[in-house]
């Protein structure tokens, strides 16, 4: 299976991967315009157990600044860290009492200093 980029898919559950582009342009101090760009995706990954590293390596190909994760079916609460240096993202999620829901939000390591609170 092949993406529309033309690279291979790392699973077959992998198309289900939007991402979207956001180009915001902003002034310099010194009265250049500087865009910068920040990237949202979504997944329904039906069961994060085990799955951690291949939706980071995902996330990482696209270059994903922010991705909201469904049926994590994971207990609990938490978060942590995932991937290799410069490709890091930290995950917050929440489940239910039972693995039987869940969602998570995976955030890129540049911009983990700006959630405010979860």
């Amino acid at each position: 299976m092949q993406t529309s980029g033309g690279k291979p898919s790392l699973n077959a559950a992998q198309h289900c991967v939007r991402v979207r582009g956001y180009i915001n342009y902003d002034l310099r101090v010194d009265g250049l315009w500087k865009g910068w760009g920040f990237r949202v995706g979504a997944w329904n990954v039906d069961s994060l157990t085990g799955r951690t590293g291949e939706v980071v390596q995902a996330l990482s190909d696209r270059k994903a600044g922010v991705a909201c994760i469904q049926e994590t079916q994971w207990k609990g609460s938490g978060c942590k860290f995932y991937g290799a240096k410069g490709q890091r993202y930290k995950q917050f999620w929440i489940g239910g009492e039972e693995r039987l829901d869940g969602v998570g939000i995976f955030v890129a390591e540049k911009w983990v200093d700006s959630v405010v609170s979860v």
